[in-house]
């Protein structure tokens, strides 16, 4: 019968995989290069020092294990002065220790055969067969190498050591002064600790890598909820307007009496093409609509509506204002609607992160596009933790990303925060013509008039067509019957 894998019995299978984690953990590249990894500093207790004293308390283990090398070999020659005994029970552990520091694995493996070289070279067959040093210096190397190991790797490192001072006791000791019971003990005690520790370890790195991908993935998710927010809402103005369109053409050939055939067709060919466009367009966004999503009756929210806007966030408690300025001229719908969206959510961030605060909204209509600015002082009393996911700011980003436009988003230098928006919209033929008829300015008005053509952020646009600036600024705070005054911009 011939043997193979398949047929070997379980107890052989079960030696066989003993084996291999014997040599996985502590025989393979025994004395390869694994430095002590740095403490980490980021928990409960020493995340609050600061970061100089942060740097330094990460490098407490390696300078423990110094120091207690430090302490063994000085100790030897306060005591014994330099002689070979001196060295072997005293400077060889001290450095084996040391050399645990990056090579823990093949220290244990010295230190294990350690007293039975200090035993040979030195002559005492009658005495302990753990000295002092050596039998710290083992203790604390399996400690390092069980903190670093799976919990196997300490069994097999007690049970070595257990086979090696039993050997060593039956070989060339002397039963009555031998310590290898307190050596079994003190080492069990030790491993359990440290077994303790790695499984801790373990569980918080893993609990950790399983928050990153949770994080991650909530961010996808969030990304995929607020695309599908602007795909509905988006679709819903499209779908608006290629209705109008298919309505218009079908309607149009009836406003004209005995209109050409052509023109017939021609007309019939735009509502068809409309309709098509429309069923394509439901049809390839309706997927993103849950099932219990529903068109809104009401027209989709635009800039002329931030004063309701504004008045309802007052109603709240929040000092806010709103400022225009530049010439106010119709956008298309979905830049108004994102821009709508964009300021909601900045001063809901405010209502959420920074009660007691005043706001201020400032729309821009500039050559080059849209500018937004909502901006709030620091907040006046308790910022208390805010349920949601906490990621409006990713939400504007895929709107202005969507229109091709920048946002940035930071703190400001008195505490409070500050959201800015530019959106580039191309010029229609109405605002072009009076650029292409516009006479020479003065030589001190090209520098600015350049500012305005880049479209920046707060500049104001142009106005008719003489060349003059038109500038219209309006200042909304909440008034009382005292006093109507506007504030001057």
């Amino acid at each position: 019968m011939v043997v193979t894998e398949t047929n070997r019995s379980p107890e052989f299978r079960l030696a066989v995989g003993v084996l291999h984690g014997l040599r996985e953990d502590l025989i393979h590249d025994a004395f390869a290069y694994r430095p002590l990894s740095p403490m980490r500093t980021d928990g409960a207790l020493l995340g609050g020092l600061p970061d100089p004293i942060r740097k330094c308390v990460q490098w407490i283990p390696h300078a423990f294990m110094l120091f207690v090398a430090a302490v063994i070999g000085g100790a030897g020659l306060v005591y014994q002065g330099l002689n070979a005994d001196m060295f072997f029970e005293n400077m060889l552990p001290a450095a084996l220790i040391a050399l645990a520091v990056i090579r823990p694995v093949g220290a244990f493996w010295l230190t294990l055969t350690a007293p039975t070289w200090t035993s040979l070279f030195t002559g005492y067959y009658d005495s302990y067969h753990w000295l002092p040093g050596a039998f710290v210096a083992h203790l604390l190397i399996m400690f390092v190498v069980a903190v670093r190991s799976r919990p196997r790797a300490a069994a097999w490192m007690w049970l070595l050591t257990t086979i090696s001072s039993v050997g060593a006791e039956v070989v060339i000791g002397d039963y009555y002064f031998q310590n290898n019971p307190q050596m079994f003990l003190g080492s069990a005690m030790v491993l359990v600790v440290a077994v303790a520790i790695s499984v801790r370890r373990t569980a918080d790195q893993q609990v950790r890598a399983e928050r990153t991908v949770t994080a991650v993935e909530r961010d996808k998710r969030t990304v995929l909820e607020e695309r599908t927010t602007i795909a509905r809402e988006l679709h819903d103005v499209v779908a608006h307007h290629m209705s109008v369109v298919a309505i218009q053409a079908e309607a149009a050939p009836y406003r004209v009496e005995n209109p050409p055939e052509e023109l017939v067709k021609a007309f019939a060919t735009i509502r068809e093409n409309a309709v098509s466009a429309l069923t394509e367009l439901r049809r390839i966004l309706g997927v993103v609509r849950a099932e219990d999503y529903e068109a809104p009756d009401a027209p989709q929210p635009v800039l002329a509506d931030l004063d309701s806007l504004v008045a309802n966030v007052r109603e709240t408690g929040l000092d806010a204002e709103k400022i225009v300025t530049g010439a106010v001229r119709p956008l298309p719908q979905g830049v108004e609607l994102s821009a709508y969206r964009i300021v909601q959510e900045a001063l809901s961030n405010v209502l959420r992160h920074a009660p007691g605060a005043t706001a201020r909204v400032e729309v821009s209509y500039v050559l080059g596009g849209l500018g937004l600015r909502v901006v709030n002082t620091a907040p006046q009393g308790q910022v208390r933790p805010s349920p949601g996911a906490g990621h409006g700011i990713t939400g504007m980003r895929e709107r202005i990303a969507m229109l091709g436009g920048e946002l940035t988003a930071g703190a400001t230098e008195d505490g409070g925060y500050e959201v800015t928006v530019f959106v580039p919209v191309a010029l229609t033929e109405r605002e072009q013509a009076p650029e292409q008829g516009r006479t020479p300015e003065p030589e001190g008005t090209a520098g600015a008039e350049r500012a305005r053509a880049t479209g920046n952020p707060g500049i104001p646009g142009t106005g008719p067509a003489d060349g003059t600036e038109r500038r219209t600024v309006i200042l909304e705070k909440p008034t009382t019957p005292a006093s109507t005054e506007e504030k001057p911009s």
